[in-house]
């Protein structure tokens, strides 16, 4: 009997990574009628990382208040796997890009205190060890309102603390580490899917600030405010956060932990989940592994789920095929790719009927791989 693992990421604003599994093995059973058909699926640091890693892991799911990207109450969850001390965090479950209306969007004005408040529950609910996913937030402040509710201090000239906001970052003076013991010897693995560091020309504001809602004028003034923010962790705390990288993911979470945690450390989420959910034994065990994304392009190969499932296929020696909304290229590691949008028309169909054209793009796959191997 042939075994099919199904492994997709989110189909980036129509079908989270768990549905499109349900859609892509529905099909594949439908193609291949004898054979049987596991599910496992996947993320990268982005939203649903707590989810996917903590249905594997069978954790608990904890209910938190804390503070959006703008400073309003929001209700937020994590995983808490409680055999190993464990939890697992969105970054998006305060701070969700998603979530937040086009009209509200401000980087400059925006924090992410509310990572550093649901790390801090994390703690207060028995973790000692955190996996952090920075994906699909809308804050944009180097990390800092994270790296203050942890525990640093941060004030002006006059040694006012400062407003909780990116743009006051212009005005930092000095800063304290004023961090609690047991948040200090707390270790974070923080999951990054991009490897742009905070500042500069390839920088959080640079590469990302748009998407967020930044106006190109105000980009070199929230660079700016951020680089003063990295130079004065640097001087006062002796800790590098500017040039790293990985650190400008997540409009620079992984910065302001790195910044107020010394055992932070910054990994490929990818191959971070990878490593939780047990995938590679998965695998190992599989006759085909089927993945998919919204865009299978240049980038797939690099730190994206999809590229890191197909690599783990090819090392241990099972066949791995992709479909995708779009397919610009494939992978070498790829055994074949199947668009959901074969067409510029199709696009705007895959949008408004994802599970339809994803059905039908996994079926065409699956047959054609089950006719060369025929052959």
């Amino acid at each position: 009997m042939t075994r099919i693992l199904v492994c997709p990421q989110e189909f980036k604003g129509t079908l989270t990574a768990a549905r499109a599994a349900e859609v892509i093995a529905a099909a594949a059973r439908a193609a291949l009628p004898t054979a049987e058909v596991l599910k496992q699926p996947m993320a990268d640091g982005g939203p649903g990382t707590a989810e996917i890693v903590g249905r594997a892991r069978s954790a608990a799911i904890r209910s938190v208040t804390v503070v959006d990207a703008y400073g309003a109450p929001v209700k937020a969850t994590f995983a808490l796997i409680e055999r190993d001390s464990t939890a697992v965090i969105d970054s998006a479950a305060a701070v969700s890009l998603a979530a937040t209306a086009e009209g509200r969007r401000s980087p400059l004005h925006s924090t992410s205190r509310g990572v550093g408040e649901l790390i801090r529950a994390a703690v207060e609910a028995g973790s000692t060890r955190v996996i952090l996913g920075v994906g699909g937030t809308a804050s944009s402040d180097g990390g800092a309102g994270a790296a203050r509710a942890l525990g640093l201090l941060l004030v002006d000239a006059n040694g006012l603390e400062l407003p909780d906001a990116a743009i006051h970052l212009a005005r930092l003076a000095h800063m304290a580490d004023e961090v609690a013991g047991t948040l200090s010897a707390l270790e974070v693995r923080v999951a990054v899917d991009v490897q742009n560091p905070l500042t500069g020309a390839e920088g959080a504001a640079a590469i990302y600030g748009a998407q967020k809602g930044l106006l190109d004028w105000q980009a070199p003034a929230l660079d700016a405010a951020v680089m003063r923010w990295a130079r004065r962790v640097r001087e006062d705390l002796g800790r590098e956060i500017e040039h790293i990288a990985g650190a400008g993911a997540g409009g620079g979470i992984p910065a302001g932990i790195l910044a107020a945690l010394p055992h932070a450390t910054i990994e490929s989420g990818a191959a971070l989940v990878a490593e939780a959910v047990g995938l590679r034994e998965q695998i190992e065990a599989a006759d085909l592994v089927i993945t998919g994304e919204g865009s299978l392009d240049a980038q797939t190969a690099f730190g994206k789920a999809v590229g890191h499932v197909a690599e783990l296929a090819g090392e241990v020696g099972t066949p791995c095929l992709a479909v995708a909304g779009v397919v610009e290229a494939v992978p070498a590691a790829l055994a074949d790719a199947e668009p959901m949008a074969r067409s510029d028309a199709e696009v705007a169909v895959a949008l408004g009927e994802p599970e339809r054209l994803l059905a039908e793009a996994t079926t065409r796959l699956v047959e054609r791989w089950d006719t060369v191997r025929g052959t």
